[in-house]
Order: C-alpha cells, then sequence, then structure tokens
C-alpha cells in the first residue's frame, strides 16, 4: 500500500477528489487511514503506544480527516482552489453524517462517529479554520489569532476526549482548549521562517510587531537569507518571540488540571500531546527564539523519551 502521506495532495485528488473517488471498504478504508497517520512528522505521535488498541483507528480516521483538510487548505497551490476543495470536504462531510460517506476518509469515520456520538460542528470548524487561512494571511491582534484557534485547534482536543469516553463536561472542554489552543500557536511559532516563505503568512500579531521598524520587511530577508539583516532586528525579534512563547506556556499551564480528570488510559495521551507541544516549546528557547532564521524540531529519541515520561506520569498518578 502507498503510503499516502509522502504523495501530494494533488495526485492524491486525481484519483480520490470531486470528480473520480477510489472506492473502499470499511476495512480497507480504515487500514488507509492508519497508514496515513502513521507515515507523516508530527511534533507527537499520532498513534504512539500509550493509545488504547481499541482507539486506533478512531484516532487514525480522525487524523485522516484533520491531515487531508489542512493539506487541502495548504498545498492546492492557490486560495480560490483551495477554498474550492475545502467546500468540496464540506459536501463530503455532510454526505457521511447523512451515512452516504463516498472517500475513504469518511468511510473510515463513519463508525467512529456513531460509536462517540461525535457531533459534525466540530469537524466543520476545522474546516472553517482551514478557510479563514485561505482569506488572510496576517493577523492584527492576539484576540484574532485566539478566535483562529479556537476554530483550528480545540475541535481537536474535543474530539481526542470524547473518543477516549471522557465525561463531557464544560470545565474539563475548556481545559482541553487552553492545551490545544497552546499547541496550536507553538506551530505558529515553531514555522514563522516555512509559513512566511512558502505560504506568504505571518502568525506573530501586528500588534506585538509594531514596535519594531519594518518588521515584515527584515523578517522576509532573515529568513531568505538565514541570517538577520542588523543586529538589532534578531534582538527585537527574539524578544518579540520569547513574550509569545510565555503567554504559550501559560496556557499549558492553564490545562494541566485536565490531566487529573482522565482516566487512566486516556491519561498518557492527552499528557502526550501536551508533551510534545512544550517540548518544542523547549527547542525554541534553547535556540534562543530564533525561527526566523530555522525551524526547531523533535528528535526520535526525544519523542521516544517522552512516550516514556507520559507513561510513567500516568502510572503515578494512578497510584
Amino acid at each position: 500500500m502507498t503510503v499516502a502521506s509522502e504523495r501530494p495532495i494533488n495526485a492524491l485528488l486525481d484519483r480520490m477528489g470531486p470528480e473520480e473517488c477510489e472506492r473502499m471498504d470499511q476495512a480497507q478504508a480504515r487500514a488507509w487511514c492508519a497508514n496515513l497517520a502513521g507515515g507523516r512528522y508530527e511534533n507527537f505521535p499520532v498513534l504512539s503506544r500509550l493509545l488504547p488498541a481499541s482507539a486506533r483507528e478512531d484516532f487514525a480516521a480522525i487524523y485522516a480527516f484533520c491531515r487531508w483538510a489542512d493539506d487541502l487548505g495548504d498545498e492546492s497551490g492557490d486560495a480560490t482552489r483551495a477554498l474550492e476543495l475545502l467546500a468540496w470536504w464540506r459536501r463530503e462531510l455532510q454526505a457521511c453524517f447523512a451515512g452516504e460517506p463516498r472517500h475513504p476518509v469518511f468511510v473510515a469515520l463513519l463508525p467512529t462517529i456513531r460509536a462517540h456520538d461525535l457531533p459534525m460542528q466540530l469537524f466543520d470548524h476545522l474546516i472553517q479554520a482551514f478557510e479563514l487561512d485561505n482569506r488572510r494571511n496576517r493577523w492584527s491582534t492576539m484576540h484574532e489569532l485566539l478566535q483562529s484557534c479556537a476554530l483550528s485547534a480545540d475541535p481537536v482536543g474535543r474530539l481526542v476526549l470524547m473518543t477516549l469516553g471522557q465525561q463531557r463536561d464544560e470545565v474539563a472542554f475548556a481545559q482541553s482548549d487552553a492545551i490545544c489552543t497552546a499547541l496550536q500557536l507553538v506551530n505558529h511559532w515553531q514555522d514563522v521562517r516555512r509559513d512566511l516563505l512558502q505560504r506568504d503568512r505571518i502568525y506573530i500579531p501586528h500588534e506585538r510587531t509594531q514596535m519594531v521598524s519594518d518588521f515584515e520587511s527584515r523578517l522576509r530577508i532573515s529568513a531568505t537569507q538565514g541570517f538577520a539583516p542588523d543586529r538589532e532586528f534578531l534582538a527585537a525579534y527574539r524578544k518579540v518571540l520569547r513574550g509569545l512563547c510565555d503567554e504559550t506556556e501559560a496556557l499549558f499551564v492553564a490545562g494541566e488540571p485536565l490531566l487529573e480528570k482522565l482516566s487512566d488510559s486516556a491519561r498518557p495521551v492527552v499528557g502526550l500531546f501536551a508533551a510534545g507541544g512544550r517540548g518544542v516549546l523547549g527547542k525554541i528557547r534553547a535556540w534562543d527564539y530564533e525561527t526566523c532564521l530555522r525551524r526547531p524540531r523533535l528528535g526520535a529519541a526525544h519523542k521516544a523519551s517522552m512516550v516514556a515520561c507520559a507513561w510513567w506520569q500516568s502510572r503515578k498518578a494512578a497510584r
């Protein structure tokens, strides 16, 4: 079986797109989604050994939905085409909830939706987030960016809790939202260079950079050439990102009480997600916040250590 995540989205659309869609039965579709989930680099393992065996196929199906929606928004070539494809993805979502899935992702997702009574609104919010990314590429305020995270990140956390059979509690959901928003922000601070050069997006809010003269042009020069145009800019950039990382860390702290409420099987799974984000945040700090020049990422050894730590912490909490 081809590893779907290694193929460009446009190539996959030739056989799994709006015009033509390869048919798979449920078993084939769920195996295909599991293959997709295991073949893409992420800050944390999607299908780690901490995940209960009974939840692996459900997690893979949810991940596949998110991965495809993200790639349709980011890898389609231009904003107009991306919005057309995301509108198609919403129609596929609606067909799935009507009990008539067509695309393999939705064939795999339907039993997950039914087994855990997952609401369509959470999936639709994710599509809305990717549509928003194609309608704007700059953010004026932190408030605007946090509103975007409420669409792009928070629904994932809620889907995870529901799929793991946790209590649907508004306090727990709010704590999950804090963790997921923090995870999304970490991705933004990690990918400053790549987002600018590959997608012409700057997620650092303008209100945080307006005191830095010619911030965007100096950022672009730094990202393009791999070193800052002047010593003053790099110092100013570090200061901006340090403040943003501190705010992001505070969100992780706000979400920490969630772990105490989770079951013994769910706690290490959610804990690993948070640990992955905090691990990248630590990498950003260790690299002196210079994400305009390079992209920090977690190595295999670091990820293995996070899995072990999450397992150990869950055992301690259980005792």
